[in-house]
């Protein structure tokens, strides 16, 4: 299995790696800073570069086995197996990603309801909360930004399956499971503010995601409210 750096330092860019394998979707590494589409997460974008070449990752998936796959834009030859890679991510893209990702684990700390669905994106993003009503917009945004202010210190823990198990209200998403079998699941810890199953990138502090802007809260259904949220700069663009 390729050894997944980003989730040893979600702040590392770049890594030397071995190309393991080509498959129809992509390349295939022993070491990788791409983090792979999943938990409402985009996958990575970046580049491979290697003596004599060069290649555009423009997505990074995990396959059926679970191998992360670099996606490479058309048009882009890739490396031979064997070949010594640098693998370097587009920073600046996951970095607004770490903070909106972040960003949704204090809204679901605002908002402490069952959550029906979310998205991470660039620079935006919503969760879907079991809610037969509608919060008041300014009040949610009020409480996140007060949140993001108090610079909160943002960590990881590890449990195991029965762990996980014998506290069952640390999963606040109804849809997605966190995954089994591995022998322990990793925790995103907001110390007082939210631990919940988490394997995606995140910010070291919560002042690091900056101003927000809870832009909608939309009604999706007799039980389910929609609420987006952009980060301060691009609500100005």
């Amino acid at each position: 299995m390729t050894r997944r750096l980003y989730s040893e330092d979600a702040y590392l860019t770049e890594c030397q790696a071995t190309v393991e394998d080509l498959t129809e979707r992509g390349v295939i590494l022993n070491a990788t800073v791409f983090y792979p589409t999943g938990g409402g997460q985009p996958g990575d974008t970046g580049t491979l570069t290697w003596d004599g070449g060069s290649a555009v990752v423009a997505d990074t998936v995990a396959d059926e086995t679970g191998r992360i796959v670099h996606v490479l834009a058309e048009g882009s030859n890739p490396p031979e197996t064997g070949t010594e890679v640098t693998a370097e991510i587009d920073f600046d893209r996951r970095h607004r990603l770490m903070r909106m990702h972040t960003c949704l684990h204090l809204l679901s700390a605002v908002l402490p309801y069952p959550v029906t669905g979310g998205q991470v994106g660039d620079g935006s993003g919503r969760l879907d909360f079991d809610l037969p009503d509608s919060p008041d917009k300014a009040q949610v945004e009020a409480e996140l930004n007060q949140l993001i202010e108090q610079d909160h210190p943002v960590g990881e823990r590890w449990i195991t399956d029965e762990e996980l198990d014998a506290q069952p209200e640390l999963v606040k998403t109804l849809s997605v499971q966190p995954p089994r079998g591995a022998g322990r699941i990793r925790l995103l810890e907001i110390p007082g503010v939210d631990l919940q199953p988490c394997g995606g990138t995140h910010v070291k502090r919560t002042g690091e995601i900056g101003p927000v802007r809870v832009v909608k809260i939309e009604k999706k259904g007799r039980m389910n409210r929609r609420v987006k949220v952009v980060l301060g700069e691009i609500s100005s663009r």
